[in-house]
């Protein structure tokens, strides 16, 4: 007798499971478009800081070489010996050059619409021109 007055809970009733889900959604729903909002801005601030080591690497390029990369050259001579570059004392990126934030290839042009180079992501939507998520970044601005 005294066996079953003693009995323990072992477990969750369904009641119990779906107020928790309740609870964790109510939550998600609150919190998500928040983190949402800061992915982007996020991503924008990637690819700025990418474009500075890119800037960083075509300087020391210049300084070794006389010239920066031709645009059919582009940003793989910051890793790889160009043919017919006797000057060339890279790689002067540590690692491969990485895709934009969004996927894309970053776009190299010398020389560039201000002299020298311009480097540019077009960012999320990869078209030329955006707003908001979808506006460009450039190497020129790429100290904001």
């Amino acid at each position: 007798m005294l066996h079953n007055v003693c009995r323990i809970s072992k477990g969750f009733t369904l009641t119990e499971l779906l107020i928790v889900l309740v609870i964790i959604g109510l939550l998600a729903a609150l919190v998500g478009p928040v983190l949402y909002q800061h992915i982007n801005p996020a991503k924008q601030s990637v690819a700025r800081a990418q474009m500075e080591n890119f800037m960083s690497g075509l300087d020391s390029y210049f300084l070794d070489t006389g010239k920066f990369p031709s645009t059919q050259q582009g940003l793989a001579v910051l890793r790889a010996h160009p043919e017919g570059e006797p000057k060339w004392n890279g790689p002067y990126l540590k690692k491969e050059v990485p895709l934009d934030p969004w996927g894309n290839p970053y776009l190299y042009r010398a020389p560039g619409r201000n002299g020298g180079y311009e480097i540019i992501s077009y960012g999320a939507d990869g078209k030329e021109g955006g707003d908001g998520d979808n506006a460009d970044i450039n190497s020129w601005e790429a100290k904001k």
